[in-house]
């Protein structure tokens, strides 16, 4: 099925997906600069990461809507027409499982309030990244895209904005290495978008596990710290495997 161009306000077109990307990658890049919190330094405590990274994502989340209401691209952003297959859907559940290691392995005794508070305002991310990327860039690849094109690409300018991390102080093979992870992150979250026939389930999934992540990085990890990331490789590995399946058969193309 299509989305026909009444439904919408502007019609889509690839350059404003692509620009819409680049804008939000831009925004939440300045901010964080302006912060003057390392991107190695925002888990350090409350303050910093609600400035390292909280602040960005807030500024970010408040241009997208507003993006995203002046284009009228709420729902072809938010809802596919038709879901895929469901059967693929057990790699983000493998994921879950990744996320749940995660917050069983983290030293909830060294959180206090003020960074409690910062951890939930990551929770944005989840809104924002995947708004920015299989969302509103999505929408604008699939004005003139295959499906595949629409999943290699959106995934992989998500893995590409995590590139800034090196800039902002991570090593450059530490982020070459999460680069890569973000690709495989985001097959995941495309995957549960086209078996559930939302974004939302992704929006919620990457929320929770960027919070797992920065939790179980804070204080001393128990045992199963590892465990998580490993899990997590597994289920991008296996989104490599089965994304064709939910790629087959996609008619989301906005027409004239």
């Amino acid at each position: 099925m299509s989305v026909p161009t009444s439904a919408v306000k502007v019609r889509p077109r690839v350059w404003i997906g692509l620009a819409i990307w680049l804008s939000y990658a831009v925004v939440v890049f300045v901010v964080q600069q302006l912060s003057g919190v390392p991107y190695t330094e925002f888990g350090r405590d409350g303050g910093t990461l609600f400035l390292g990274a909280g602040l960005s994502l807030i500024v970010g989340a408040a241009l997208l809507a507003i993006t995203t209401s002046l284009l009228g691209w709420w729902r072809p952003a938010l809802f596919d027409r038709a879901h895929s297959v469901r059967w693929p859907i057990f790699v983000p559940a493998i994921m879950v499982v990744a996320l749940l290691i995660n917050l069983a392995a983290t030293d909830w005794g060294s959180y206090d309030a003020a960074f409690f508070g910062a951890s939930l305002v990551l929770l944005l991310v989840g809104f924002t990244e995947e708004m920015a990327t299989r969302g509103l860039l999505l929408v604008g690849l699939r004005s003139r895209l295959h499906e595949g094109w629409v999943w290699f690409l959106s995934s992989a300018l998500f893995a590409l904005m995590h590139l800034t991390n090196a800039i902002t102080g991570q090593e450059l093979g530490l982020t070459l290495t999460q680069v890569g992870m973000a690709f495989l992150g985001g097959t995941v979250f495309y995957i549960l978008r086209r078996t559930t026939g939302t974004l939302i389930w992704a929006m919620v999934l990457h929320g929770l596990w960027d919070f797992s992540t920065f939790a179980v990085g804070h204080g001393e990890p128990g045992p199963l710290a590892a465990l998580g990331g490993t899990v997590n490789l597994i289920a991008g590995l296996l989104g490599l495997a089965v994304v064709a399946f939910v790629i087959r058969g996609a008619k989301e193309r906005v027409t004239s």
